[in-house]
């Protein structure tokens, strides 16, 4: 089998003819002659991807914020609207805090690429990385070498209640999903721990905002990724129990409601 089959082998099971020359580049190196182990790899490559299994999971990597950071089936795959959130969350660093020094921690940090993109883009970040599974932390762990940060493991804010810590800047895109929700194929394939939450995929918000003024600095500033819907319940939830916040909204690239800042000057 050589390398010009396989073209025609992909296109007789519906790959995408930009995916499969990606594939061949990344897997093959554009080989001219495959041997055996490739023709296995190239079959279980196809069975993959026609049963909707990510193509970032199968290249083990993504790209994220101009940045390349390894993925796997342990963490969810980043999306457009999570480099909005950085891009919106630096924006306000730059204006709140400009070359000050930044507590900044991110929870639920998967494989890593909201925290690590903010410490690669503002260097006066102090930056905290945590996650309850130790499987995503071993990913984020690879994408932050040669960056200075700290590593937590553990359940939300509690980690960080019991040692006292205290922080300017909290980001996290929880799962944000409700149980009875529907997702796309290809999304139940990523870790249905960070997709799916409780009470109509509030609970980790109400978590994280009942405890946040146990671990927040004075003058603080929280960011979250939300589902589109869930604006309202939000606003709810910060107005129990942070009182006289200042809210903002803002919407992603189809003009949903996807982002919440939260601050108190």
């Amino acid at each position: 089998m050589d390398v010009n089959y396989l073209y025609k082998y992909f296109k007789e099971h519906n790959i995408d003819e930009k995916l499969c020359s990606y594939l061949i580049s990344y897997y093959f190196k554009n080989k001219k002659e495959l041997n055996l182990i490739d023709k296995i790899k190239v079959f279980f490559i196809t069975k993959k991807l026609k049963n909707n299994y990510p193509i970032q999971y199968i290249v083990k990597s993504t790209s994220f914020f101009g940045y390349t950071y390894k993925i796997n089936k342990n963490v969810l795959i980043p999306r457009f609207e999570t480099e909005l959130l950085v891009e919106k969350l630096l924006e306000k660093l730059n204006k709140k805090y400009n070359s000050k020094t930044i507590k900044l921690l991110d929870i639920g940090t998967g494989s890593g690429c909201i925290g690590i993109t903010l410490k690669k883009e503002k260097k006066n970040i102090e930056l905290t990385i945590s996650d309850i599974c130790r499987k995503a932390l071993k990913v984020a762990k690879h994408n932050s070498k040669g960056i200075d940060l700290k590593i937590v493991q553990g359940n939300l804010l509690k980690p960080f209640i019991k040692s006292n810590s205290k922080f300017d800047v909290i980001v996290s895109n929880p799962p944000y999903v409700g149980l009875n929700e529907v997702v796309d194929k290809s999304i139940e394939k990523e870790p249905k721990k960070a997709i799916y939450a409780k009470n109509n995929g509030l609970y980790y918000y109400e978590e994280i905002l009942k405890y946040a003024n146990k671990v927040l600095n004075k003058e603080y500033l929280i960011c979250f990724e939300i589902g589109e819907t869930q604006k309202k319940d939000i606003f709810l939830l910060i107005n129990k129990y942070l009182k006289n916040s200042k809210m903002e909204v803002v919407k992603d690239y189809n003009q949903k409601d996807r982002i919440v800042f939260i601050s108190n000057k």
